[in-house]
């Protein structure tokens, strides 16, 4: 096929595990950034979402995050709370959640007001991912008014404090009330890529996250700094590790790498600083890949997963165990929408199996 890029089934680091996380089979989750293709405006969507939502929940899925991304052509996830709000007025079991809340974007008050409110209206199904990276650009970081991520420390802790109401009685903020008062945060995950900040999730005893969906270095470092600091907490007694990854299942191998072009397509221009819709399967597919093209997207972006049902379930397990994962969080980002529901169908499937 014209302009094929090899794809990248799983690449494998050599990480050591304890025998109780590789044995374990991990849960499935999803990871939706609203992709937006040049066949589909952002509003469509955005209402999308509430289509794969409910696949997810029939399917067995165990949570439903929204990515925070401002300013980015391909994808409309811009404001997760909303998302959050709706989705999960729309489901009925699945927990539904930030992956993530891009901190240094919001001020803390508004965040733990947002997330309080939502564990409000939908009891035990709201988690709140934190990160620190942008989402964007730095003109839309300057048109937020952006705080610097050095900040972040800062940030999470006046969030939590504001929430708990444990801020000392000089401190000038001690007299705000975070509405409802009567509901705690939801369960909080810490966002990463690259592992800075996964011992200091464990010792706060949270969950965390790391994204192999774009990051090309090794998730295990990661998440053995994330277990060996770990101190349990009410939401989390024992640690808890999700590992999001690039996934495009198909009924066959051919179809399957098909429908991974614009995914590959797309990364490719946003190495270049190029911002645009995912491209159709028919530009994907004409597309003139060069050697230094291919090479430079090997090197700037984690492995992504492609093929087959029982070849996509099988290479995902082995890295859950090869890191230690508890949780996958798929991230299939298809142009086609019914080849894209499809895709998190049979992944289900299979995992269901």
């Amino acid at each position: 096929m014209a302009g094929r890029i090899p794809q990248r089934h799983g690449a494998v680091h050599s990480i050591q595990t304890d025998s109780k996380h590789a044995m374990s089979k991990p849960a499935l989750s999803v990871l939706d950034l609203a992709p937006v293709t040049t066949d589909t405006p952002p509003s469509v969507a955005l209402r999308r979402t509430v289509d794969l939502a409910l696949l997810a929940e029939r399917c067995g899925y165990a949570r439903y995050w929204f990515a925070e991304h401002h300013s980015l052509g391909s994808v409309a996830s811009s404001a997760p709370e909303i998302l959050i709000a709706h989705v999960a007025s729309h489901t009925k079991r699945i927990r539904v959640g930030s992956g993530g809340i891009m901190l240094p974007n919001h001020a803390p008050l508004r965040v733990a007001e947002a997330f309080q409110t939502l564990a409000a209206l939908y009891p035990g199904r709201i988690d709140l991912g934190i990160g620190r990276a942008p989402g964007s650009d730095r003109a839309a970081s300057m048109a937020m008014r952006a705080a610097d991520g050095e900040h972040f420390s800062q940030l999470m802790t006046e969030m939590l404090a504001l929430s708990r109401g444990k801020l000392l009685a000089s401190h000038p903020l001690h007299s705000v009330t975070v509405m409802p008062t009567d509901v705690p945060l939801p369960p909080v995950w810490i966002l990463g890529s690259s592992g800075a900040s996964a011992a200091s999730a464990g010792a706060a005893g949270f969950g965390y996250g790391f994204a192999s969906h774009f990051s090309p270095a090794p998730p295990g470092p990661a998440l053995n700094a994330y277990r060996s600091s770990f101190k349990p907490s009410d939401a989390f007694p024992e640690p808890h590790a999700v590992l999001a990854v690039a996934v495009v299942c198909a009924d066959t191998q051919e179809e399957a790498e098909d429908l991974a072009l614009s995914m590959e397509l797309t990364w490719l221009r946003i190495t270049r600083g190029e911002f645009l819709p995912l491209p159709s399967r028919e530009e994907a597919r004409a597309y003139p890949w060069t050697d230094v093209e291919r090479e430079s997207l090997r090197r700037q972006r984690g492995p992504s997963i492609v093929g087959t049902p029982d070849l996509v379930q099988e290479q995902l397990q082995a890295m859950a165990a090869e890191c230690g994962a508890n949780e996958l969080m798929v991230v299939s980002n298809i142009s086609d929408h019914a080849a894209r529901l499809r895709s998190y169908e049979l992944l289900g499937q299979a995992f269901a199996q």
